[in-house]
């Protein structure tokens, strides 16, 4: 994002062991880290720091993470990892719908938490695509994956980085049918356990965004009991 030597991490996490332990975790590893215990600052240091990643603990004291990464997302383009409970699909579904990236179930493994890192940091960086400046055009709509934006009808269209990731996917293999399997192992690096509903969350986030009926959607359209299928000529 800047000149930094390090990529910059800022954990959000009111419990100071472990949040310490990433920490050490993380810069063992090449990483600049800042701490936040307190949620009701968490809006304020992102924006401050515009950090390269940011670990987002759900329950904080003075403000929840899912308040912090609705009223941030607007002003903060970069992943979001969000720390959720173990069994709770509610907490992981509203998580993405609020913004975040990704999650990671706690208690989380060091080694996960990284490679989870890397790969949203990775696909977040216009030097890793390997696509260059290739541009796709469906009608009004553009996306771009060099600038990491999509446009519809000349306006530029407010897609946070995991579901640019996802749109790109689809797009880019437009008139195939995506597998879930295939989508997971592509944008999460991970098999699809055949319950995690983050894929379908962010399908309904991003179809009105391209001027798609979510009743009736024309452009992704789902293939029951598949996947996704982007339309080229919807």
């Amino acid at each position: 994002m800047d000149s930094r030597d390090k990529d910059l991490v800022l954990i959000i996490e009111d419990d100071e062991r472990l949040a310490n332990l990433t920490r050490e975790y993380l810069e063992a590893n090449g990483f600049e880290v800042k701490i936040e215990a307190d949620g009701a600052h968490g809006v304020e240091r992102i924006v401050e720091l515009a950090p390269d990643i940011v670990i987002l603990d759900l329950m904080l004291p003075g403000e929840d993470g899912l308040s912090i990464c609705r009223r941030v997302r607007s002003r903060f383009t970069g992943p979001i990892l969000m720390l959720t409970a173990r069994t709770d699909d509610m907490d992981q579904v509203l998580g993405l719908e609020m913004g975040a990236d990704d999650y990671v179930p706690k208690p989380v493994q060091p080694r996960v938490l990284l490679a989870r890192m890397r790969a949203l940091m990775r696909r977040s960086d216009p030097a890793e695509s390997g696509s260059g400046a290739l541009r796709l055009t469906f009608g009004n709509l553009l996306i771009d994956s060099a600038t990491r934006e999509a446009w519809l009808e000349d306006e530029r269209i407010d897609l946070t980085s995991a579901e640019f990731d996802l749109l790109w996917l689809l797009a880019d293999n437009a008139g195939r049918v995506l597998t879930r399997e295939e989508i997971f192992s592509a944008l999460r690096g991970i098999k699809y356990d055949g319950q995690d509903r983050s894929i379908d969350v962010r399908v309904s986030r991003i179809r009105p965004k391209i001027g798609d009926d979510p009743n009736h959607p024309h452009r992704i359209k789902t293939v029951r009991s598949k996947g996704y299928l982007f339309v080229k000529d919807a």
